[in-house]
């Protein structure tokens, strides 16, 4: 006869109350990124594709500048201005692309004074861009005119001057789409030379355009920001009442042979 076994009830074992705490984030942050202060990145508008790198909070000073993805037609283009400029002055220089343009330019500003360098850019430039005499008897000045001459710098000069959009702005009494602004212009980035920047590009583009195209431009470059508006149709200050010619040059002008107080003298 067998044995019968007590049964006894069942224990419940208590458990903790479940934590009320919410759970840590899957992309918890580690460390190390914790005791190292992250950089602030940030990216501009749609009109300027360069990626920023926001230097305030780095102990190790950084320099930002824009990348340029330039397609085949753009790089011809580059090559050609360069080669034209240095056929003009006598030189060669095998450095291909935009840097090797900006090289040769810095070359002719070391070499020659202020006169010549417009005078060769101005020649460089008539040999590069052949003059249309017809432009000038069937696109005379107007409201139409300006604004082409606006829309096409816009679209076929990236490669030259940066991004770059077209404004609005009152020209004598009205509305007019004449105005060319550049985000960051491209050669004085480059450059990094407030003398290049208005002997080089900005005195002997608008003698070019008022010569052979008929259509005054006066070129506006903010130095703080590397910003410029081209405005189609308005005749430019003679240059000792210019303001371009009235700030010295950045204190690290990448043509340091010639810098000094001011850089465009």
């Amino acid at each position: 006869m067998g044995t019968a076994i007590p049964s006894t009830p069942a224990t419940k074992l208590p458990f903790p109350p479940p934590s009320r705490r919410k759970p840590p984030p899957r992309n918890r942050p580690s460390v190390l990124s914790v005791l190292i202060h992250p950089t602030p990145i940030s990216i501009k508008n749609d009109d300027d594709y360069g990626l920023k790198i926001d230097s305030r909070n780095n102990t190790i000073p950084t320099t930002s500048k824009t990348v340029y993805h330039d397609n085949w037609f753009e790089r011809i283009a580059i090559d050609y201005l360069s080669k034209t400029i240095q056929e003009t002055v006598g030189m060669r220089n095998d450095e291909a692309g935009y840097k090797g343009f900006v090289t040769v330019s810095s070359a002719v500003f070391r070499k020659f004074n202020p006169t010549e360098q417009r005078q060769l850019v101005d020649k460089a430039l008539e040999k590069a861009i052949p003059s249309l005499v017809f432009i000038r008897k069937l696109m005379p000045q107007s409201k139409f005119t300006r604004e082409v001459f606006a829309a096409f710098t816009t679209v076929f000069f990236r490669w030259l001057i940066g991004y770059s959009v077209v404004r609005e702005s009152e020209f004598e009494g009205r509305k007019e789409k004449n105005v060319v602004h550049i985000t960051k212009c491209r050669f004085l980035e480059e450059a990094n030379c407030i003398g290049m920047c208005t002997n080089l590009c900005k005195m002997p583009s608008q003698e070019f355009m008022k010569n052979n195209f008929g259509t005054p431009v006066n070129m506006v470059p903010n130095f703080d920001d590397m910003s410029c508006e081209m405005i189609f149709g308005q005749d430019p200050p003679a240059q000792e009442d210019d303001p371009a010619f009235k700030k010295p040059c950045y204190k690290l002008c990448s043509v340091k042979q010639r810098h000094s107080a001011s850089c465009i003298s």
